[in-house]
């Protein structure tokens, strides 16, 4: 036997494991009919946009925890417990990324996604996913926290994020997490919010419509909530709201008008806890990608 002290580089991802210790979660999941999705993917396509399924989890997700004000929000404290509930929201989507050659989670936080622009979406993680997580000044607040004395990153780690007012900033009011890229049909993760989505694989299922049997590009979605904050009720709802507003995407609401490129927040929180169901293979831990299987979708980690 071999041990070593922990990776630098996996620090944030210890720290943060260890602040949602206090989480209970609840795991909920369903199929989701991509069809108007990709109807939608391909003509931007056409137009020459490109829009990672993960761009519209986040969107979607948006515009649905803006109507469930219950689920867009945090709790703090066990003796004397608070609930914040978030006039915004804001979406962590993490991403695989190398540092000093050993792979890990990194996340950032897009600010007010239940009104942004898909393309605002896009250009932001393209940002993270594209970028070097050295240079980075996104992720330089993650960087600090890794060169610290285990100790005093935990402290760091632990003061930073133990309010409720900057709750959104450090860690978003929702978290997207992805391993639609391997052969996983469905893993349930928790993010660090009361909500976290989990983005299995998107293939070709056969379905029944109108009594009849078709094929159909079907993605499973999780959705893990903290049953300190909501009831399954509640979750129930905001999934079948996320379901229904994906299934009929392109349909119901006009586009906004995408603006000059933003910055998204820094990562603060390092990782995602997940529960992998798969196909054949093994459960994968901490890995996060786009739900697609073309090549240049594949780096991309929410």
């Amino acid at each position: 036997m071999n041990a070593a002290p922990l990776a630098p580089e996996r620090r944030p991802t210890f720290y943060f494991l260890d602040h949602i210790k206090s989480f209970s979660p609840v795991f909920l999941d369903t199929e989701v009919d991509m069809t108007a999705v990709l109807r939608h993917r391909a003509d931007a396509r056409a137009g020459g946009q490109h829009y990672s399924l993960v761009s519209y989890v986040v969107h979607a997700a948006g515009r649905v925890l803006a109507r469930h004000p219950e689920a867009n929000a945090a709790i703090r404290g066990s003796f004397a417990p608070k609930v914040a509930r978030f006039s915004g929201v804001s979406g962590k989507v993490t991403f695989d990324k190398t540092v000093n050659g050993r792979r890990v989670v990194l996340s950032t936080v897009l600010p007010d996604v239940h009104e942004a622009a898909q393309a605002d979406i896009q250009r932001q993680i393209e940002t993270i996913r594209d970028g070097d997580p050295e240079t980075m000044p996104q992720l330089a607040k993650i960087r600090a926290l890794r060169k610290l004395p285990v100790p005093l990153g935990r402290l760091v780690f632990r003061t930073g994020i133990r309010g409720l007012t900057r709750r959104p900033q450090l860690v978003g009011t929702f978290a997207v997490t992805s391993l639609g890229h391997s052969a996983v049909d469905s893993f349930h993760s928790v993010g660090g919010t009361t909500v976290t989505l989990g983005v299995g694989r998107m293939s070709d299922r056969p379905v029944v419509r109108d009594g009849a049997v078709t094929i159909a590009p079907m993605m499973r979605l999780s959705l893990a909530f903290d049953h300190r904050v909501i009831d399954g009720a509640e979750a129930a709802d905001v999934l079948t709201d996320l379901k229904t507003r994906l299934e009929e995407f392109g349909s119901d609401t006009q586009e906004p008008t995408a603006t000059a490129a933003t910055t998204p927040e820094p990562a603060t929180t390092g990782a995602t806890t997940t529960r992998a169901t798969t196909t054949g293979s093994a459960a994968t831990d901490g890995t996060v990608t786009d739900g697609t299987a073309t090549a240049e979708d594949v780096p991309v980690a929410p």
